[in-house]
């Protein structure tokens, strides 16, 4: 009897935590800018106007933060200017880093118009920075998607799915700052925040069974490559698992009667499940997909750093997202008068 010792390589990851930190917060930053282009075109009183000042907030704070993390996940800041200094057109991360300048410069406009009561710039600034939230959404899901080496990213529905998880966590974004600004969950309009989230829910079961059946029809070989994951290894059955128990468990809590939610304690757990199922999302497609080997048997080990480019980076990151969230919320309750035309 003869006992062969299969040896698994150790790789270092080409995608560290901090893209996942960034796809998360640049995915919340464009969903949220699009949520508050629509909304400003809500009449005064609305429950669309309502929702600006925490939208605003959730823009103003994710689009700061999500260019820290990106600038981080190039291991040298200086490299950004690589991008301007070479011309590669055929790259999606070089008209990313052209894209990304113009939509965070529209969403720091936007949120100073909504800030000093300008409602005829904010929707003139709305549609554009809307425009500009789409380039986004576009540049960051196709980046992915282009490599064709991994099967599990070389699929159409990995954009869509970015986008929406996005706005699955910007919705729960908008419900956690709410109980933080004027009026508390109480001021919010709850019933419209239900509403998208079902529909950001529903949208994502359909385009999951869309990818089931196209893989069934042998028409997206991304299927085939999760189905041997999901049989051969079982903590891809666990994550799957996992997926549909959160998304049964959304589903259950958004069921609730609006003044449920509005409590403090429901709409925490909601918005934090929202937040988490956003976050891990990412976290499968860039780590867990990275330890599936390209050739040979078995996963690749992973194991994340405690410093800047694993624990201590995510730490950072959701340290500089509760300051700015302090300080916009303390800037909102210290001049109130300069947004009140708008928010109500």
């Amino acid at each position: 009897m003869q006992i062969s010792e299969l040896l698994t390589p150790v790789y270092d990851a080409a995608w560290l935590p901090w893209a996942v930190q960034y796809f998360f917060l640049i995915g919340i930053s464009a969903t949220t800018a699009l949520t508050a282009a629509f909304a400003a075109f809500g009449g005064a009183g609305s429950s669309a106007r309502r929702l600006l000042p925490a939208a605003v907030t959730v823009l103003l704070v994710s689009a700061i933060a999500a260019p820290v993390s990106l600038l981080a996940d190039l291991h040298q800041p200086g490299r950004f200017w690589h991008f301007y200094a070479h011309l590669t057109p055929w790259s999606w991360m070089w008209l990313g880093a052209l894209l990304l300048p113009v939509f965070v410069t529209l969403a720091l406009l936007f949120c100073a118009a909504w800030w000093w009561g300008r409602i005829g710039w904010v929707r003139a600034l709305g549609m554009a920075l809307a425009v500009s939230a789409l380039s986004i959404l576009v540049y960051t899901g196709a980046e992915v998607m282009v490599l064709r080496s991994r099967p599990l990213w070389h699929t159409v529905f990995l954009p869509v799915n970015f986008a929406l998880t996005a706005w699955l966590g910007a919705l729960g974004a908008m419900f956690l700052v709410g109980r933080w600004l004027r009026g508390g969950t109480q001021a919010m309009p709850v019933e419209l925040l239900r509403s998208l989230s079902l529909t950001a829910v529903v949208m994502m079961a359909l385009g999951a069974g869309a990818w089931t059946l196209l893989g069934l029809l042998g028409m997206d070989p991304s299927f085939d490559a999760a189905l041997r994951l999901f049989t051969e290894f079982p903590i891809w059955r666990v994550s799957l698992a996992g997926a549909v128990a959160t998304g049964f468990c959304m589903i259950a809590l958004l069921q609730r009667p609006a003044r449920t939610l509005a409590a403090p304690l429901p709409s925490a757990v909601l918005a934090l499940t929202m937040l988490a199922a956003a976050w891990i999302f990412r976290w499968v497609v860039f780590m867990s997909v990275q330890g599936v080997p390209k050739y040979g048997a078995g996963l690749y080990l992973y194991e994340m750093p405690w410093g800047s480019d694993g624990l201590l980076g995510m730490v950072g990151v959701l340290g500089l997202c509760v300051a700015l969230i302090a300080a916009v919320t303390y800037a909102l309750e210290l001049f109130p008068a300069r947004t009140r035309g708008l928010a109500a």
